[in-house]
């Protein structure tokens, strides 16, 4: 824990910053994945999941070559076998930076993004720029929902223990939208949605959403949290196959989506209600 301590206390998040509105890549901090798996003996390559961060940015603006403003919204996928997240802020203030930075071309700035990023990430991060108009419709996650499940909760710390899987073989998807962490650094609340689907023993429902409330008052980051939650549904429960995806409501400019997954593919990059 004393390593990610000392990565949390020279992260941007929570310190007084200055705004920068000329181009910088070095504003970008990153924080090694594999820090919380190594405080618990783990070691994060063996693990049985694989996946992306799916961040969308909704400010993000340079100017062309004769000075006007360019406005787009941007996709950028992170995988999660890269040895790096990137701080939030941090990402929020090097996209800040673009701002008063003049371009010859949009490919130009993407392909700074692309550098700039998969070298902080170490592992090559994918950026898609996006017209405004283009922003995706409203969607919502498949299968049954669990929040109207009438049950008393007293775990507002990660509780693997409320997970238990009990009878046939079945395949299908849960979701909830009561997931809600904090920030790790600032203690702020990270609002989610999230999604379990799975081909397994059947998962007891009232536990499963018992355990994903129980994150209510957990700090950690949204990707580290959701690749706790697979591993606990994974170890507990024992499916045959399991994909986790969260969806985390905006925080200046940025909403981060981790995808965790036991089977190969790219997940679909959703805007649910409260995106």
């Amino acid at each position: 824990m004393k390593d990610q301590q000392n990565a949390l206390d020279h992260a941007p998040l929570g310190a007084d910053t200055t705004y920068v509105n000329q181009y910088d890549g070095a504003l970008l901090y990153p924080i090694a994945r594999d820090l919380n798996w190594k405080a618990q003996g783990v070691d994060r390559a063996a693990l049985p999941f694989q996946g992306c961060d799916i961040w969308n940015a909704y400010e993000v603006s340079w100017l062309n070559s004769r000075g006007k403003p360019v406005v787009r919204l941007a996709e950028f996928r992170i995988p999660a076998a890269s040895s790096h997240i990137v701080e939030s802020k941090s990402f929020k203030l090097y996209l800040n930076s673009f701002n008063l930075t003049r371009f010859e071309s949009e490919a130009e700035v993407q392909v700074r993004m692309v550098e700039d990023l998969s070298a902080a990430a170490g592992g090559a991060v994918e950026v898609l720029l996006l017209p405004v108009d283009n922003s995706a419709a409203i969607s919502h996650f498949k299968g049954e929902c669990l929040d109207d499940l009438d049950i008393e909760v007293v775990d507002y710390s990660p509780a693997p223990q409320r997970l238990s899987a009990v009878g046939a073989v079945v395949e299908e998807a849960l979701y909830s939208h009561l997931l809600k962490s904090n920030c790790p650094v600032t203690g702020q609340p990270d609002w989610a949605s999230i999604s379990i689907d799975y081909r397994g023993p059947a998962i007891e429902k009232a536990g499963l959403l018992h355990y994903l409330i129980s994150y209510r008052e957990h700090g950690d980051f949204h990707e580290q949290c959701v690749e706790s939650i697979f591993m606990d549904i994974w170890q507990r429960c024992q499916p045959e196959k399991l994909t986790v995806y969260a969806r985390y409501l905006r925080r200046g400019g940025l909403d981060i989506n981790p995808w965790r997954s036991s089977e190969a593919g790219q997940p679909v990059n959703l805007r649910l209600s409260r995106q």
